[in-house]
């Protein structure tokens, strides 16, 4: 008997050194990695609580009910104390992250650097304006097309030159399928799903393969116009077209128009605008010629019309091509086209 008040008196004295010790220690503790240390310490699965715990087995049946209550009590005490020093070091550690982030709102902000708009996209967006003004609507089309659209129905046959594999990107063996040549095929599709008459533009990226020089390039973009309506004409095409230039490049812009031939027009003819680099005298970026090939045009070949089911004794058509890396040169004077394509910001930073 008197051995077992003995073990029950040890157990008091034990149970309250720890719960004197983890106390202090919790209240100690400078984080919340220390503080769970110190609860693994006490409460873990082997603390020093629950060592003390497994001393009960040697308590006689009246004595375990009161060491039992006695250390529940010192477990919820040591529980208690654990969350509320954890709790303080949470708002601790968030006062110490709010200061160290805290933002002076009366320091100056940092200027934001803002982008250009590329010279392409500016004299496109002109060109748009200039054409919806005029009554025209605008469309986009595949780069990848079928050559029935790109050639066949464009009237340029079987073994015409623009077909052969030195000019053309094809991607099979049997030359059907291809990255456009041109923004062309967008006359056949207007007419395939458009009501008559007909007024459009369709801007867009063809692949040529073409040599890198200051006017040329393997990938560059057209802008494709039609208009079909009843008694157009070639004089319709060339004021359109005047028009067009003009307001690009102001009055009195010199063009001139040389007739040439193309499957899909007759009459044929190409616009050239006088250089802007050496104002007709003949320079690097014309060759020498004095002028730069702007677009082709035509009066649709009726062909082509009858080919899409269009009345040709009804109604005719204007068709043209223009570059518009050429156009964004004479805009801008700039010598080179491959500045364009260069990624340089010192050129960009200019528009």
């Amino acid at each position: 008997m008197i051995q077992e008040t003995e073990k029950e008196n040890k157990m008091k004295e034990q149970l309250a050194k720890i719960r004197a010790e983890a106390l202090a220690a919790f209240a100690g503790a400078q984080d919340s990695a220390q503080l769970d240390a110190l609860r693994v310490q006490y409460l873990g699965k082997k603390g020093e609580l629950t060592a003390v715990l497994k001393m009960m087995g040697k308590l006689s049946p009246e004595e375990r009910p009161q060491m039992g209550q006695l250390a529940n009590d010192v477990r919820a005490a040591l529980e208690r104390a654990l969350e509320e020093r954890g709790r303080e070091l949470e708002a601790a550690a968030l006062e110490r992250r709010l200061k160290e982030e805290a933002v002076d709102v009366t320091i100056p902000g940092k200027a934001v650097s803002l982008g250009h708009k590329h010279p392409m996209s500016i004299a496109l967006d002109e060109i748009k304006e200039i054409f919806i003004g005029m009554g025209f609507d605008v469309l986009d089309g595949p780069e990848i097309e079928l050559a029935s659209y790109n050639f066949d129905r464009l009237n340029a046959d079987e073994g015409h030159p623009s077909r052969d594999w030195s000019d053309t990107f094809y991607f099979d063996k049997d030359s059907r399928v291809m990255l456009r040549s041109q923004t062309s095929p967008m006359q056949v599709r207007a007419m395939e799903t458009r009501s008559l008459p007909i007024r459009i533009i369709a801007p867009g990226r063809v692949y040529r393969k073409d040599e890198v020089d200051a006017t040329h390039s393997p990938m560059f973009h057209q802008v494709e116009g039609m208009v079909i309506d009843r008694n157009v004409t070639m004089a319709d095409l060339k004021g359109t077209l005047n028009l067009l230039v003009e307001s690009l490049y102001g009055k009195g812009t010199q063009t001139r128009f040389r007739p040439h031939h193309f499957p899909f027009t007759e009459p044929s003819c190409e616009m050239d605008v006088q250089c802007h680099k050496c104002g007709g005298k003949g320079c690097p970026t014309c060759k020498g010629e004095g002028w730069i090939e702007l677009l082709g045009a035509g009066v649709t070949n009726p062909h082509v019309h009858e080919m899409s089911g269009i009345d040709t004794s009804k109604y005719s058509g204007l068709a043209w091509g223009m570059g518009l890396e050429r156009a964004a040169m004479r805009r801008f004077k700039i010598a080179d086209l491959r500045l364009m394509f260069e990624n340089d910001v010192r050129f960009l930073e200019q528009f």
